[in-house]
């Protein structure tokens, strides 16, 4: 395999999944393999699955890639300081060096919602946009990643701003319109109050928005009455994978 390609593994917290990229064209060059995430989510059980899936990629491949990993935390200076969906054991662990450590090779160790986003910006809805792009990820809370001029800016909690009395997410993300049994219509409207709100704040170029949700776009997002375009994710499944991979060279 040419020096073009890298591993992503993206990490959730139903399932642990990976594939080998062409940095070239952001298009999967193996099969994209999947485990699920170990009940409970609990650090030494996270690592062993993730050896597992990377050491069935290295045996296909013949060779050890550049590796990157994303993973639903907060991640700054290799530890992570949050937990999302997954035990919360991780908060405040040196995460990079135990995956390094785990994996047997230097990684690129990032959040998941920032991995998506520089996906898009490299190889999605947001290439050659220049500015601001906020991309959200709608499912059971809000994920955000901000890329300015192509560089992201990490670990931005855009779910966690308070709305009305409320984090944001709990009324906004796609969980909230299934628990609620909202229509398409009352769920927009929420979105609507999301979005105003951000666009007051940050003044972005685009809006880019990614979660499974993101597949019945059509039925939400022109609902939506912005300055910005809003337009729906391209990589919706393969987005963390793509920008671990991507960033795994950087």
């Amino acid at each position: 395999m040419a020096t073009d390609h890298a591993i992503g593994i993206d990490i959730g917290g139903t399932g642990i999944k990976g594939a080998v990229i062409d940095l070239g064209t952001g298009e999967l060059v193996t099969d994209r393999v999947k485990v699920r995430t170990p009940e409970g989510g609990r650090p030494a059980d996270i690592l062993a699955a993730t050896e597992e899936l990377v050491t069935g990629i290295d045996q296909r491949t013949g060779t050890k890639l550049p590796l990157g990993v994303c993973f639903p935390a907060v991640v700054k200076g290799g530890r992570t300081l949050s937990a999302a969906n997954i035990s919360r054991e991780w908060i405040g662990l040196p995460a990079e060096e135990m995956f390094e450590k785990a994996l047997g090779r230097d990684i690129h160790f990032i959040n998941d919602a920032d991995a998506a986003g520089y996906a898009e910006s490299r190889y999605g809805a947001a290439v050659g946009v220049e500015g601001l792009v906020i991309l959200t990820t709608l499912g059971t809370g809000i994920g955000s990643a901000l890329i300015n001029d192509g560089v992201l800016v990490p670990n931005s909690e855009l779910g966690h701003l308070e709305l009305d009395g409320h984090d944001a997410e709990s009324r906004a993300a796609y969980s909230a319109m299934e628990r609620e049994s909202l229509s398409w219509e009352k769920w927009a409207k929420r979105l609507q109050r999301y979005y105003s709100h951000l666009e007051f704040i940050f003044s972005p170029d685009l809006f880019v928005v990614g979660g499974g949700v993101s597949k019945h776009h059509e039925h939400f997002l022109p609902l939506l009455k912005l300055t910005a375009p809003i337009v729906p994710a391209v990589h919706r499944n393969n987005a963390g994978i793509l920008g671990a991979a991507a960033l795994a060279i950087r």
